[in-house]
Parts: C-alpha cells; sequence; structure tokens
C-alpha cells in the first residue's frame, strides 16, 4: 500500500470478487485456458494476458473479435464444466479465512465472472464459506468490466453503490466498480497497476471492524 493511500476506509457493505481475491485458483485458470489457446492457434501466454477477472465468453471474444459470438458461449460451457471439475491447487487466498470469519454477521455479497457451480467449487475447495447474497454469471446480462454484477449486488444488499467497497484483483473488476460508483480495494500483485484506491498484498493486511452505527472501517497495513 502506498504511503498517500488511506489507511482506513469506512463502508455499510462489502462486495467481493471470488477468483484471485478469495480464492487463488490461477493454476487451473492456467491449464483450462493453455489447452483452449493451443486449440484456437493462440499464443497461450498471450491469452493468459488478459483471462482475469471476465466471464470466458467475453474474453474470447476480445481474443478472437471476428468470431461468432455463440461460438464463444459454446466453448464458455465447456470451460465452465472443465474449471469446475479441476479443483487441483485451488487454495485461498492468505488471509482470506479470517476475512470472511470477520464478516459473518455484517453485509457483503460475493460478485464473481464464475457461475454458481464453479463458485461452490472453488469456495468449497479453499474451505471458505459462501456468503448467503451472491450474483454469479447466471444473474447478470454482462461480464466485467461492466458494473452490473456489482450494482446488482449492492441492490440485494440494500445500498447505494457509495456506501458499498469493492475488493477485487483484475483489471476488469477495478474497472467494473469503478463504474457502479464504488470505492475498490485491490488485492494482490496483479491489482497493483490498475488504480484502485488501496491495493494489499493478501488479506492478512485487512483488518475488519463493525461499528456501532452499521458501519464497517477497514483498517489496513503493508507496503
Amino acid at each position: 500500500m502506498a504511503a498517500s493511500t488511506p489507511a482506513s476506509l469506512t463502508a455499510r457493505a462489502l462486495l467481493l470478487d471470488m477468483d484471485g481475491t478469495l480464492v487463488n485458483s490461477d493454476a487451473v485458470v492456467e491449464r483450462c485456458w493453455r489447452r483452449w489457446a493451443r486449440r484456437q492457434g493462440l499464443d497461450p501466454a498471450e491469452v493468459l494476458k488478459v483471462v482475469h477477472g471476465r466471464q470466458g465468453y467475453a474474453t474470447m471474444a476480445v481474443l478472437l473479435p471476428d468470431r461468432p459470438m455463440e461460438q464463444n458461449h459454446a466453448d464458455n460451457r465447456v470451460m465452465l464444466a472443465e474449471e469446475t471439475a479441476d479443483l487441483d491447487g485451488v487454495v485461498p487466498v492468505p488471509g482470506a479465512p479470517a476475512f470472511m470469519a470477520a464478516l459473518d454477521a455484517l453485509p457483503h455479497a460475493l460478485v464473481t465472472s464464475a457461475d454458481e457451480a464453479l463458485a461452490q467449487a472453488r469456495m468449497g475447495a479453499a474451505g471458505l464459506p459462501m456468503p448467503r447474497t451472491r450474483v454469479t454469471a447466471e444473474g447478470v446480462g454482462a461480464s466485467k468490466p461492466d458494473p452490473e454484477g456489482f450494482l446488482k449486488g449492492a441492490a440485494a444488499l440494500g445500498f447505494e453503490p457509495a456506501d458499498c467497497v469493492v475488493f477485487e484483483d483484475s483489471e476488469a473488476g477495478i474497472q467494473a466498480g469503478r463504474a457502479a460508483g464504488m470505492r475498490v480495494i485491490g488485492v494482490g500483485p496483479r491489482a497493483a497497476t490498475f488504480g484502485p484506491d488501496v491495493h494489499v498484498e493478501d488479506l492478512t493486511a485487512v483488518r475488519v471492524e463493525p461499528g456501532a452505527d452499521g458501519t464497517v472501517t477497514l483498517t489496513f497495513s503493508g507496503a
């Protein structure tokens, strides 16, 4: 966290991305997308630069702009099934178990580009509790960086966007949070270059303090 960033933020609700933010699933993501890239004759290294944060069909549309969207959706269904079945190497981001425990009685929602089955599989593999309120791929018409998912998450919790803080790791996710009119905490090495309001290396650097007035104070440590 840079010295110019705030040492704490106050919010009424927290909106949480999953992959890269709560769960480290990079090993699975890279295995599945490398296979897809090779099938398409694409450079896997270049593909991996753009896969994080978006729904699969949206990533495919970026990489293959002239391909029919129906084919992207079909490939995405196959990709989701592959990712759901492959949980090898899925682990919690450092600090995620304690962070989620601290949020148990506080307003929070999962907002992920994964579908419900994949979200359940990965949160379970990482040993993390599934938030009662969540927005998964089935619940939105547009992928991040569109703000729809975060706006739906805020509405489901009953809060205005300005009252919410987003936790994200990817460029698409950080853009989505900003477009929703929310403050964004960037988590992990990917997030550092995309201008979040606060950047932390992992969730061990975040302390959650509930207030008597219903607010939540987030205090950040680390460099």
